[in-house]
C-alpha cells in the first residue's frame, strides 16, 4: 500500500535535515585519526587466532546470497537454505567485524560513542567507516571476506535442532533486493534459496504465532527519496521481507540460547506487559470494534485483524503500549531473571547487524568462544556491562532523528495546504483533553488534531491548522 506525495524544494529540506543533525548532535565525519586505523583494518583484517579459535574454514564455495533495500552497501548477513533428509539447514553468515576493529582501538571507541547507523533521508550517520561498513567487511557479491557463519539445523516443522558458529571466509554470490526475491516466489521462478525462503519463513512464522509472539502489522510511515525530492509513503512490508525477518529472528533465538546456557552475555529484552495495559488495550478493541476473543493471546487478536478497517490502524496504535520498554540486558554469572522477549515469545539476542549496530559485535564474540569452547576474551567481558546503556541512548537518537524528519518533511508537503481539509482516521485520544491524534490517507501525514469527543477508530473530515517549518509541527482540527 502506497500513498505519497512529490516534495521538490530539496534545498530548503537539506537545511532543515542538517539542523535535525545539531539538534541531536549526530556525529560528523570520522576522526581523522579512526579513518587511518579503519583504513588500515581495512587493508590487513587480523587472523582467526588472535581471537582464540581454532582458525577460519574456506566456506566460499557456500551459494550465499544477501538480500536488503536497493543500494544498500552495508551488507551485514548472506544466506544459503539447504534442504536435509529431516528438515533444512540455515547457513547464516553475518559480516565479522571484530576482524577489523579491536574492543579499545580508535575505531571501536568512535562506534561506542555513535551506537548505531541512523538513516536520514539525504544521507546516513554510520557505526563505522565507509571503508569498512561499505567495503572490506561488508559482504558485497564475488569478493571473499570473513563472516561468523552461523549453522542452524531445522527439523521438518521448522524446529531448531541444532546449532554452531564459527570463523569462516565467505563470497556472496548474488546482492538481490526484496522486490526480486518476492517476483522471483510469486511467478514460481525461484529456485535454491529463493525456493526454500518462504518454506522456512512461513514455518518459522507458524511456530512464532505457536510460541505467543507477535509481529505488528501497521503500515509504516517512511520518507522516500524521489528524483530531486522526497516522497512521503506508508509502505507494508512485502513478505519476502517478512521470511527474510524469520531467518535473522531464529538466528538471534539461537544466539540467546547459547549465552544464557554460558551464563554471560548481552540479551534484547522486553518484559511482558502489565496486566493493566492488556485489560485497556482489550477495552479499546472492544470499543473499536475490533475481535479479540475472551482466552486469546494479544498476538492471536493482531493475526485475526481485517486491515481494511478504520478501528484497525487506531488499535494498532493503541497496541503499541504492549510493546514499550524493550532494552539490552547484559550479564556475567546469574543470567536475569526476565530474560525473555515478549514480541519474540523466547529468548532473543541481536547478533545480524554487527555493521550498523555496536552490540551485535560483541554478542558474537560471546557465541564464537562458547561455540569453540574457549574462554570469552577478557575484553569483550569487560564491555558487556556497559552495553546496555551505550544502546539505549544511541536507539533514542536514532528514533529522534527518523521521527524529526518525518515531522519535517509532513510540514513541507503541507506548507501551502493550511486551511484545507482532508480525510484521516482517529489513532489516538488525550483521555481527559479535547485532543488526539490522526492518520491522513493521502499525503500519508500522522499529527496531532484538536476537537472535542474525537471519535477514536472512526473516519473523520480534518482541517488543517498549522504547518510549521522551523518548528516541525503540524496540527489539524476537526473540519
Amino acid at each position: 500500500m502506497h500513498h505519497s506525495i512529490h516534495v521538490s524544494g530539496a534545498p530548503r529540506l537539506a537545511e532543515g535535515f542538517e539542523r535535525v543533525r545539531a539538534e541531536l548532535s549526530l556525529p560528523e565525519d570520522f576522526p581523522a585519526g579512526t579513518l587511518a586505523q579503519a583504513g588500515r583494518a581495512a587493508a590487513a583484517p587480523a587472523a582467526p587466532a588472535a581471537h582464540g579459535d581454532a582458525g577460519r574454514a574456506d566456506r566460499t564455495d557456500l551459494p550465499l546470497l544477501t538480500i536488503d533495500p536497493p543500494g544498500s552497501m552495508d551488507l551485514d548477513q548472506a544466506l544459503c537454505i539447504e534442504e536435509r533428509a529431516s528438515g533444512f539447514r540455515v547457513w547464516y553468515a553475518i559480516a565479522d567485524v571484530a576482524a577489523f576493529v579491536r574492543p579499545g582501538d580508535e575505531v571501536d571507541a568512535e562506534a561506542r560513542r555513535r551506537g548505531t547507523t541512523v538513516y536520514l533521508p539525504d544521507t546516513r550517520v554510520p557505526l563505522h567507516p565507509p571503508v569498512l561498513s561499505e567495503g572490506a567487511a561488508s559482504l558485497l557479491p564475488g569478493v571473499d571476506r570473513p563472516a561468523a557463519l552461523w549453522c542452524v539445523d531445522l527439523d521438518a516443522e521448522g524446529r531448531t535442532v541444532g546449532v554452531d558458529v564459527s570463523r569462516a571466509l565467505v563470497r556472496s554470490r548474488e546482492r538481490l533486493d526484496y522486490d526480486y526475491v518476492q517476483a522471483a516466489v510469486d511467478t514460481g521462478t525461484a529456485d535454491g534459496t529463493l525456493r526454500l525462503l518462504p518454506v522456512v519463513g512461513r514455518l518459522r512464522q507458524a511456530l512464532e504465532a505457536e510460541r505467543g509472539g507477535v509481529t505488528l502489522p501497521a503500515p509504516e510511515q517512511e520518507v522516500v527519496a524521489h528524483g530531486d525530492g522526497y516522497r512521503l509513503e506508508y509502505r507494508t512490508p512485502l513478505p519476502a521481507e517478512e521470511w527474510n525477518a524469520q531467518i535473522s529472528q531464529l538466528t538471534g533465538i539461537a544466539a540467546a540460547t547459547m549465552m544464557l546456557d554460558a551464563e554471560m552475555g548481552v540479551l534484547r529484552t522486553l518484559p511482558p506487559a502489565p496486566a493493566r495495559e492488556v485489560a485497556r488495550v482489550r477495552r479499546v478493541a472492544a470499543a473499536l470494534g475490533v475481535s479479540w476473543p475472551e482466552g486469546a493471546s494479544f498476538g492471536e487478536a493482531v493475526r485475526g485483524l481485517d486491515l481494511g478497517q478504520p478501528g484497525s490502524a487506531a488499535f494498532l496504535k493503541e497496541a503499541l503500549v504492549l510493546l514499550r520498554g524493550a532494552g539490552y540486558t547484559a550479564f556475567n554469572g546469574e543470567p536475569p531473571a526476565e530474560a525473555g522477549h515478549a514480541a519474540v515469545a523466547a529468548p532473543y539476542a541481536h547478533v545480524t547487524a554487527p555493521l550498523r549496530r555496536l552490540a551485535d559485535r560483541y554478542a558474537t564474540e560471546v557465541c564464537l568462544a562458547v561455540a569453540a569452547g574457549v574462554p570469552v576474551p577478557e575484553p569483550v567481558q569487560q564491555a558487556l556491562a556497559e552495553l546496555p546503556a551505550l544502546m539505549e541512548g544511541a536507539g533514542r537518537r536514532a528514533a529522534a532523528a527518523e521521527r524529526a524528519c518525518v515531522d519535517l518533511v509532513e510540514a513541507f508537503v503541507l506548507r501551502d495546504r493550511v486551511g484545507q481539509d482532508f480525510d484521516a482516521v482517529v489513532v489516538d485520544v488525550d483521555e481527559g483533553r479535547p485532543r488526539g491524534v490522526v492518520q491522513v490517507t493521502d499525503p500519508a501525514v500522522i499529527a496531532r488534531c484538536d476537537g472535542e469527543d474525537l471519535p477514536l477508530g472512526e473516519k473523520v473530515r480534518v482541517r488543517l491548522t498549522c504547518a510549521d517549518l522551523t518548528t516541525r509541527e503540524v496540527r489539524f482540527t476537526l473540519a
